[in-house]
């Protein structure tokens, strides 16, 4: 059905009339060297996990060589790397580097700031009514969204029950652990509920189909330093990104809770838990040959600086 013409006149205006307030009309956004859709661009790949190139040109509907020609240019500086993906070596992640991170970082900063700064103008009712109206018309004119092969959410009872149990059962099966892992897991669980403290520590569980597949805890190792311990996911739902989200949510609210560091403890065979560790930014800060569960080991120690 066609719109009316008062109907559309007054779209493009309320466009010309908010890119003039965002200050979206320059050739670069934010007195930066980023034009607006390369600040997007640095936006998704600073927000999502286990993103192609492919995916981030279908979602925000770039032109592909116009995208290629802005990778290719982040990457130039130092900004990007693209990695296999460590579910299909087919597929070739794009990552923002350490470097990219900071170099995005003081962009989002002033953005937040502008953002609070225009809605101060406003009064605590004026506020609500801008963002009410905001939230209505994305509403409106989303597109529905596509069923998530899965969910993660905060835990809840009986989650440490499965949690204990399907990693005595998968260390057993596919590394050999004794009764000794299953242990240590189910001290940890019960240590966090006896002590958790919900402005400073999480634990996430994924499901699919409503069925628990996967967990990862993120507790307080010291005022400044989180611990990321258990992180697990179910063989028949690996391949779909688990646990680099599950990874990424620690990352984020480690960052949002005011620590400066990341650590956590594992062992030298576990590869894909390795690798995810490593494509967040996390670095291997020591190593030591033990023998524990019933088997010769070797100890790893990683840390991310936040």
């Amino acid at each position: 059905m066609a719109a009316p013409a008062q109907h559309v006149a007054a779209v493009r205006a309320f466009n010309r009339f908010y890119t003039r307030q965002v200050g979206a009309l320059g050739e670069h956004l934010l007195d930066s060297p980023y034009s607006l859709t390369e600040m997007r661009v640095l936006y998704e790949l600073a927000h999502r996990d286990d993103l192609t190139a492919t995916d981030l040109g279908h979602d925000l509907g770039l032109d592909a060589g116009y995208l290629s020609r802005i990778l290719r240019r982040f990457e130039a500086k130092g900004l990007l790397r693209r990695t296999a993906s460590p579910a299909d070596a087919r597929r070739n992640l794009v990552h923002l580097t350490r470097r990219g991170r900071n170099e995005f970082a003081p962009y989002e900063e002033r953005t937040r700031n502008d953002v609070g700064a225009l809605l101060g103008r406003l009064s605590t009712t004026g506020q609500r009514q801008v963002v009410d109206a905001m939230q209505t018309i994305q509403r409106a004119l989303a597109t529905p969204p596509a069923a998530p092969a899965y969910v993660l959410r905060p835990h809840q009872p009986g989650d440490m029950g499965w949690v204990v149990q399907r990693h005595g059962e998968l260390y057993a099966r596919e590394w050999g652990y004794n009764a000794q892992f299953e242990a240590l897991v189910a001290r940890i669980a019960a240590d966090f509920l006896d002590r958790f403290d919900p402005v400073r520590e999480r634990c996430w569980i994924a499901e699919k189909d409503g069925e628990r597949v996967g967990s990862v805890f993120l507790v307080k190792h010291s005022a400044t330093v989180a611990k990321l311990r258990m992180l697990i996911v179910d063989p028949h739902a690996r391949g779909l990104g688990i646990g680099r989200r599950l990874v990424d949510q620690c990352v984020r609210f480690a960052r949002q809770a005011g620590y400066r560091k990341i650590t956590l403890w594992t062992h030298s065979q576990l590869k894909a838990a390795r690798a995810i560790y490593q494509q967040a930014g996390f670095r291997c800060v020591h190593t030591q040959a033990n023998r524990c569960f019933g088997r010769k080991l070797v100890d790893e120690t990683w840390d991310l600086l936040l």
